[in-house]
């Protein structure tokens, strides 16, 4: 009898400790079966679409967590306005990610295609888009209306593209776009419209949340995991590796050269500008400061999430909050590849129960504080659908919105909006959480 009292304890220890994994627990799960939506150029409406959104399950057992989801977020997708014809298409994989990632050699790049996966089953893609530089024909090869690479794939040529700005017109709102029906992020998964530098215009007529909000007062959010099984955070971390000192912006080593000519290839001009190409980077590396990022873009350190630290990878942004090159990881990774799709998940895992960590006890985050023209509402996570009000100091209603379940954040519009002390509520219907605000312009 003792003997199986041992063994119960050290079993009920084992899946404590299990279901406080960061990778078993930040996934955002779909339980009230909300779909995505999609906008089609020229129609501000969205189209409701029959797949459902975000996670569907999460299954572990002491080594893996494994991860269904069609890829398809929350948030509304498109539109894709450069020409690409493809639409954001259920993908239905089932993501394998280790609950204890190894380090690696550092020198496994990153490649096209798939690299990680955000907490809503969205991909992660890194910086290229398979266009290069031909030094054949001296023009542009790889990609959708290119002549191919001689030579092999566009990334084993000189100068490779990044597609950040090369594709900017063709991102929605949330900075994405889809590769044969693939929707992936190559960056930061802001909104356009909330960057202190708005450097497209698509939000306006076509707005959508993206996967969070950046704020410069708070730790920024788990968002997902890269393909070496390491946690990909957003912009804003702890100053100090150890967990201390102010919030503060993770910064990228990388920095442009400064050439004006480029060896067998084309020379700096107002076509193929400076960061036009990946080789137009340099890293630089910045020791005595703990808030530059390695060569991979991250750093070993304590996290909410993470008390005893773990190596992080960050989604890198300027001081005006516009993506920064390598965006989020590389241009190689830190650890093992071991984060994998599987067709089925195996026998003896078990189920992450949806309230196992749905009740967020109501941490709001609100972002600008003051603020002028809009302000952003964010919770960890939404298990139900959340109605998020402003109010004066009469008590009225002046703005209303939700927070929808399986997302994490809205935007409230201030524009109309009087200078003044408001409050933000944020609430279920049984439960609420009340924060000030200042709006002043």
């Amino acid at each position: 009898m003792r003997k199986l009292t041992l063994l119960l304890i050290v079993t009920a220890n084992c899946a404590v400790f299990a279901q406080t994994n960061p990778a078993i627990t930040s996934w955002l799960i779909n339980t009230s079966g909300i779909t995505g939506r999609h906008y089609v150029a020229g129609n501000p409406t969205p189209i409701n679409d029959a797949v459902l959104a975000n996670v569907q399950t999460v299954q572990y057992n002491t080594t893996y967590s494994y991860v269904s989801a069609t890829g398809i977020p929350a948030y509304i997708t498109g539109p894709f306005q450069d020409g690409n014809p493809s639409l954001a298409t259920a993908q239905n994989k089932i993501f394998r990610i280790p609950l204890n990632p190894v380090q690696g050699s550092g020198t496994v790049a990153t490649t096209g295609g798939n690299i990680g996966v955000f907490k809503n089953g969205v991909a992660l893609f890194d910086y290229r888009d398979g266009v290069a530089w031909s030094t054949t024909t001296n023009a542009l090869c790889g990609g959708p209306g290119n002549p191919p690479c001689a030579g092999g794939p566009a990334a084993t040529q000189a100068w490779n593209r990044d597609a950040v700005p090369a594709e900017r017109p063709g991102f929605d709102c949330a900075k994405a776009h889809p590769a044969m029906g693939n929707y992936h992020h190559h960056q930061n998964p802001s909104a356009f419209n909330l960057d202190l530098t708005v450097l497209s215009n698509v939000c306006d007529t076509y707005p959508a949340d993206g996967l969070y909000v950046i704020n410069p007062s708070q730790h920024s959010p788990l968002l997902g995991f890269a393909y070496d099984g390491f946690p990909i955070y957003g912009a804003y971390a702890y100053t100090n590796t150890n967990g201390t000192g102010a919030i503060a912006r993770m910064k990228s080593s990388y920095q442009l050269r400064t050439n004006t000519t480029r060896t067998n290839g084309p020379a700096v001009n107002a076509t193929y500008f400076n960061g036009y190409f990946r080789e137009d980077y340099e890293y630089v590396a910045h020791p005595s400061d703990p808030t530059y990022l390695d060569s991979h873009n991250g750093r070993f350190c304590v996290t909410p999430e993470y008390p005893n630290g773990i190596y992080c990878y960050f989604t890198t942004v300027d001081a005006n909050h516009n993506s920064a090159y390598p965006y989020a990881v590389g241009p190689t990774f830190y650890g093992n590849i071991t984060v994998t799709t599987v067709t089925s998940v195996p026998s003896g895992t078990t189920t992450l129960a949806t309230n196992s960590f749905g009740d967020f006890k109501y941490k709001v985050s609100i972002a600008p504080n003051p603020a002028q023209e809009f302000v952003a509402i964010q919770t960890d996570s939404a298990a139900n659908d959340m109605n998020v009000f402003l109010i004066n100091e009469l008590g009225q209603i002046v703005k209303s919105d939700k927070i929808l379940q399986g997302s994490t954040l809205c935007v409230l519009d201030l524009t109309t909006v009087y200078n003044g002390i408001y409050f933000i509520k944020v609430t279920d219907g049984k439960n609420d959480k009340t924060v000030k605000i200042i709006i002043k312009k």
